[in-house]
């Protein structure tokens, strides 16, 4: 994992990972457009103007301020052998003090999903997290019939922690969500999502 003052990267088997840039935009939204159907199911409503060069400018503005201020760390995934973007992972809601924790968030483009490449990526990123960072605690969430994510982050090491009512508006809607979370000295058993 590398890591200098003015670039995150951070690099495993298969996948670099880093901030987004202006010149990710075209694989950005050539990806997000090819994967809609596949993604939209999970993730909040996609504003109006959300494949536009405006937007996607205004994401990697936000991306370098997050990252300078420490309160995200915001990375797209790239495949190593080929340069192609795969899908983000974000460490996002980055808390200082006595809570040391961050929520993850993350999306795979459709054609290569069930690849291994985001366990691959959130592992990479939670090693960053605790080890580089000082995180204790990286929490996540999803619908509770995404069964690809809950399988995902129960093999990546997060524990099935409970159920949040309302938790995130999906598709216009206030949805429910379940809780994992992997800590860093992590003493509890192995759990069962119920």
């Amino acid at each position: 994992m590398l890591l200098s003052k003015r670039k995150l990267k951070i690099e495993t088997e298969r996948l670099t990972l880093r901030p987004p840039v202006h010149s990710d935009f075209r694989p950005w939204s050539a990806l997000r457009r090819e994967s809609a159907d596949f993604l939209t199911p999970w993730e909040p409503s996609w504003a109006p103007d959300h494949l536009s060069r405006k937007a996607f400018t205004n994401r990697v503005y936000w991306a370098q301020r997050s990252v300078s201020g420490g309160s995200a760390i915001p990375l797209f995934l790239f495949r190593r052998d080929s340069g192609v973007l795969v899908g983000a992972i974000t460490l996002d809601n980055i808390r200082r003090g006595p809570a040391q924790a961050g929520t993850l968030g993350y999306w795979t483009g459709q054609s290569f999903a069930r690849q291994g490449y985001m366990r691959e990526a959130i592992g990479a990123v939670v090693h960053y997290a605790f080890t580089r960072l000082d995180l204790s605690r990286i929490e996540a969430a999803c619908l509770p019939e995404n069964a690809a994510s809950r399988g995902l982050l129960e093999n990546s090491g997060f524990k099935y922690e409970g159920v949040a009512q309302s938790y995130l508006q999906i598709g216009g809607r206030w949805r429910t969500h379940v809780l994992y979370a992997a800590l860093r000295s992590d003493r509890r058993g192995r759990t069962e999502a119920g």
